[in-house]
């Protein structure tokens, strides 16, 4: 299998073979510098979740102009299990390279994170084009690591699959042309290789589809195209098969036969013009046996565009009882998944979407992040609006946290400030409440007011490539007490998109931009300055936040929080609130987290009394589908701020996150659901205490000892123990709900 390339490209697959239970897989790199000093190359898959590593090496077979062909030989059989269980294995070449000169650390880009016109969500896989792994050896070999490129479309043919296991191990390309591998269970695969609408209305579709499982035959199994609506309608044409013997050709080993796997198949679109209404349709490839079995389910996927680039962008103008319709293909941009979209048409709107569309690329272009950025400087050199303040939380998120509080004191107490909020697009075109003021972050207008601003008021990070103006006066919140290790007192960092030199350097240049940290106790104090290396004004208050805890716990509000969440009144409420792992991510900023209670099992031994509500960590992308426990869980993941969810749960089910130290001001009972503590505390994080011994409530690993947990708090009629005490008075004891009034009278009124 060559990749058909019209030029030898750096860094690209050439070939992937398949024979004897074994990938050979052979590359072209260029001949460059840190190739001449190599003293090792490999291939490196790494594991998304764990960031487990697998290496085999590469030996140079031909010389081609300026390029070596590299080889290297997978032995299948023997890692299947282990790449069987771990999902997804992104493929890097690495060379190990002699170091004879000190290197100088590498800049990051003038516009890192966050960039002021990349506000789409990051991509699905860390793409990391050269990393320094060697930053604990800095005289020993340097760690060249890039990322393996391809633009070959049907690597997946070469699926492997072995008897020992149950998963079929599957090389693909990703959606940003890089080589991965990933496990998955037997199942169709279904690919568009052409599509195409006609003037007159036809919808036409080429590709092909297959079944993972290799004792199956393609050849008895009818093709049928669905397109579904999210309302569950469907619409459902027989596809032709078309023989592909130039598939048996080069992918038929171990017995495969594809020459009955390709398809054809047009739609008349014209009947589709009586919809009423705008709708997407997803495209879908169903298998069947001939001889159907009554009741049998037929095997399906979702038809994926086969080209990792671009996109299909057709579109048609068809005529219909209702108006003009316009019909458009799309390819999603991670997923290459398909759908067809009908849209009531007219030229304004047309107009409008291409107006967006074209704005969208110039916000994109180098040269507009570039001037963006020199404006922003400029206008940096401007008079300070002395009376404006800049608030944001999370990334622009969400309206809370310590933010929150000093905003809302400040709106109470001093209302000569001029505040505003600074919220990402999600957030700023979803907000439902016009009083707050606010303003989209990296908009022009944002620019211009965090510029101008005397006072930012924040609590995580800024992007690094934000300028912060001479006049400006940045505190910055945090928001938690420390339990997990911190920037410089972490060993390892597991984040995608970074190493652990590189985070722990640009944390710390990030903190020596911070004029105030607020610390919510002198435990916090001596970490944040250590861990930070902060070294101008810590203002051990107390965390704002937490003033709401104790101003407003009464019966009659929470009474009517519940009533506002729409909760039940009658029964007891329990939160749970996970932290994010390291090592679980789709891409840079976007963490999974894998929910390992039994919904089930707790609806079943605890829902005559109690409901559940979750709140996930900011980080996290999951959205969980709770449809299957309505009336007992409930997802709070998007609530603005957890305090109000503090307020109203009865008890409180968390692990490693820093929501223990604040939901401990109102002395209610928690458990600790730490089911892979020996994994978080050892590899990923580390803790600052003794945290099995001093945590104030058991620690439990299973569903069924957190039934167990609650039965018993329930039992001995809750009060607070001795641990619980304790940790109150080591870690609450300046919260007393004043601590916004402390930190407004030393920041702003100078006191």
């Amino acid at each position: 299998m060559d990749v058909r390339n019209t030029t030898i490209r750096n860094r690209t697959l050439h070939s992937l073979t398949f024979a004897n239970d074994q990938y050979r897989l052979q590359i072209h790199f260029k001949h460059n510098e840190a190739y001449e000093n190599a003293v090792n190359k490999s291939i490196l898959f790494i594991n998304r979740q764990s960031a487990q590593e697998l290496s085999f090496p590469l030996h140079q077979i031909e010389e081609i102009d300026e390029f070596r062909r590299l080889e290297a030989v997978i032995p299948l059989a023997e890692y299947a299990e282990q790449l069987a269980e771990g999902g997804v294995w992104d493929a890097y070449i690495v060379l190990e390279v002699e170091q004879t000169d000190e290197e100088t650390e590498e800049e990051e880009t003038t516009l890192g994170e966050d960039d002021p016109a990349e506000d789409d969500e990051a991509e699905n896989e860390t793409d990391l084009d050269e990393a320094d792994a060697s930053e604990d050896n800095e005289r020993g070999p340097v760690i060249k690591r890039y990322r393996l490129k391809s633009n070959e479309p049907y690597l997946e043919l070469l699926y492997y699959t072995n008897p020992a296991i149950e998963n079929v191990i599957i090389p693909y390309t990703t959606n940003k042309g890089n080589v991965s591998i990933k496990a998955r269970e037997p199942g169709v695969i279904a690919k568009i290789e052409e599509m195409s609408l006609s003037k007159s209305g036809k919808l036409s579709l080429t590709g092909y589809v297959i079944h993972t499982d290799v004792t199956s035959t393609e050849e008895n199994r009818k093709k049928t195209l669905v397109l579904k609506h999210k309302d569950g309608n469907e619409y459902r044409f027989e596809a032709r098969t078309v023989k592909r013997n130039d598939l048996t050709e080069r992918y038929g080993k171990k017995g495969r036969n594809y020459d009955s796997a390709g398809f054809e198949v047009e739609v008349e679109l014209g009947p589709f013009g009586s919809v009423p209404e705008d709708r997407s349709l997803k495209l879908w490839m169903e298998l069947q046996d001939n001889d159907v079995i009554e009741g049998e389910v037929p095997l399906a996927s979702p038809l994926k565009w086969i080209r990792h680039k671009g996109n299909p962008g057709q579109s048609i103008i068809l005529k219909s009882k209702n108006g003009k319709k316009k019909f458009s293909l799309k390819a999603r941009k991670k997923s290459r998944n398909v759908s067809l979209r009908i849209a009531e048409y007219s030229l304004k709107r047309e107009l409008i979407s291409r107006a967006k569309k074209l704005g969208g690329k110039v916000k994109r272009h180098k040269l507009t992040k570039a001037a963006y950025l020199l404006v922003f400087k400029f206008v940096g050199f401007l008079p300070a609006k002395k009376n404006l303040i800049m608030f944001e939380s999370f990334a622009g998120k969400q309206y809370s946290d310590n933010p929150r509080a000093i905003y809302e004191y400040l709106c109470e107490n001093h209302p000569e400030y001029k505040m505003v909020w600074s919220f990402n697009r999600k957030t700023y075109e979803s907000r439902g409440d016009d009083s707050i003021p606010c303003v989209r972050r990296f908009s022009i207008r944002w620019l211009f007011l965090m510029a101008r601003a005397r006072y930012w008021v924040v609590n995580s990070r800024l992007p690094l490539w934000i300028p912060k103006p001479a006049h400006t006066i940045y505190l910055q919140t945090w928001h938690g007490t420390p339990l997990k290790r911190l920037a410089a007192d972490m060993d390892e960092v597991h984040m995608p998109g970074t190493n652990t030199k590189k985070y722990k350097r640009n944390f710390i240049r990030e903190a020596r931009r911070w004029d105030y940290l607020i610390s919510p106790n002198a435990y916090s104090t001596e970490i944040f300055k250590r861990a930070f290396q902060f070294e101008k004004e810590m203002i051990e208050s107390g965390y704002p936040r937490n003033d709401f805890l104790h101003l407003e716990n009464n019966p009659d509000s929470v009474r009517k929080l519940k009533e506002s969440l729409g909760v039940p009144l009658d029964k007891k409420i329990i939160l749970y609130a996970p932290t994010w792992r390291d090592d679980q991510f789709y891409g840079k900023g976007r963490y999974k987290f894998d929910l390992d209670l039994d919904l089930n099992l707790l609806r079943e031994k605890l829902g005559d009394d109690y409901v559940l509500i979750l709140r996930m960590h900011y980080l996290v992308a999951e959205n969980f589908d709770l449809a299957p426990f309505e009336g007992f869980a409930y997802d709070f993941s998007s609530h603005k701020d957890i305090r109000e969810l503090y307020l109203i749960a009865d008890l409180l089910i968390t692990d490693y996150s820093s929501v223990f130290f604040d939901y401990a001001n109102l002395k209610r009972p928690m458990i600790f659901y730490v089911y892979d503590i020996e994994t978080y505390r050892d590899k990923l994080r580390g803790f600052y205490f003794d945290f099995e011994q001093y945590a104030p409530g058991p620690l439990v690993k299973t569903t069924p000892e957190v039934i167990r947990s609650i039965r018993e708090i329930e039992a001995n009629d809750f009060k607070p123990s001795e641990i619980l005490d304790e940790f109150y008075d080591k870690f609450c004891y300046l919260e007393t709900g004043h601590s916004s009034q402390k930190v407004v009278e030393r920041v702003f009124l100078n006191k």
